[in-house]
């Protein structure tokens, strides 16, 4: 494989907790690469870690520990060279009504990212390619548009444009159509994979739904409690998933077969990661007994887990699955 465009390497953020002290770890050792023209999809439920680390990809946090990767190179936290890497890594929101100015035309919104870049050359025919990029054509009619004035799915067509407009490498995507009405998710889906096609475009989408994944990923990072605990291409980590909070994630589906499995209690805080694996105190493998049948519950838990790599292979961090695989 070659060097990932983006990547995260041994990532690790953390914050002051605010009641009761101690630190939180939101981001706890993450590898994570995304390859020129692949469409990652970085899934798990609310408070995982996994908007905080899109956050830190995007130069927005500085990890407590670990990098980030821009084709190979460390990023560096100065203004000048964040001023750089943002024009190659793009963030597209999942709320457009809040990330568009209300008093701010759909051509002001689009072309800020210029301005803000001192790029304003041939700026209206570069507005009016991004707009048609996204699919609002033709573009002259969206102009002098306020968001109010547009349907939902223009209004992340505008969001879309204004990353479109300064030709990144990379866009980041935070639950891009989470907001949205049925009828317009898979519209706005096409269009990200047209996007991929058309113009070699790169994509980490965050998200907590596997449906979407499945729609549009070409690989999958499973997250749970600050670290990824599975990982893969989409076909196999959503066919035949390895680790039991990847399975209790999927069986939720509509399509899924068998019942749904309903996991206990909440996910831990994360000031307090539990010692061995952090999902084992909500394992429904280790409630059932499985894993100690499998000589594997004591590893569970009081064993912690390695940290998996971040690229292309299949990999699982979980006990009970690494012992089925011997």
């Amino acid at each position: 494989m070659t060097t990932a465009i983006l990547a995260a390497r041994e990532v690790r953020v953390e914050f002051e907790a605010r009641r009761g002290g101690g630190r939180a770890r939101a981001v706890d050792g993450v590898n994570l690469d995304v390859a020129e023209g692949e469409i990652v999809a970085l899934v798990g439920e609310s408070g995982c870690g996994k908007t905080t680390l899109a956050r830190t990809l995007l130069g927005l946090e500085r990890p407590t520990a670990g990098q980030v990767l821009h084709r190979g190179t460390p990023l560096a936290y100065t203004s000048r060279a964040l001023k750089a890497y943002r024009r190659a890594v793009q963030l597209v929101l999942q709320d457009p009504s809040g990330s568009l100015n209300p008093r701010h035309t759909v051509y002001d919104a689009v072309a800020e990212g210029l301005r803000v870049h001192g790029d304003v050359t041939d700026e209206r025919d570069r507005v009016a390619d991004a707009l048609s990029r996204a699919g609002l054509r033709p573009p002259e009619r969206f102009f002098l548009r306020f968001p109010h004035e547009l349907s939902g799915g223009q209004r992340q067509r505008v969001v879309i444009a204004g990353a479109l407009i300064l030709d990144p490498q990379v866009i980041v995507a935070d639950e891009p159509v989470a907001s949205l009405d049925a009828s317009v998710r898979g519209e706005i889906l096409a269009l990200l994979l047209r996007l991929r096609d058309e113009l070699g475009l790169a994509a980490l989408v965050v998200t907590h739904d596997l449906g979407l994944a499945w729609n549009i990923a070409d690989r999958v990072a499973v997250m749970y409690l600050g670290r990824i605990v599975e990982t893969g291409p989409v076909e196999k980590i959503l066919t035949a998933p390895e680790h039991p909070y990847t399975q209790a994630l999927l069986s939720v589906l509509p399509e899924a077969p068998g019942e749904p499995v309903v996991l206990r209690g909440e996910p831990p805080d994360p000031t307090r990661v539990p010692g061995g694996c952090r999902f084992h105190v909500r394992c429904q493998v280790l409630a059932s007994g499985a894993a100690d049948e499998a000589g594997v519950g004591e590893r569970c838990r009081g064993e912690d887990l390695a940290i998996l790599g971040g690229g292309e292979d299949s990999d699982v961090a979980c006990h009970y699955a690494l012992a089925q695989r011997d």
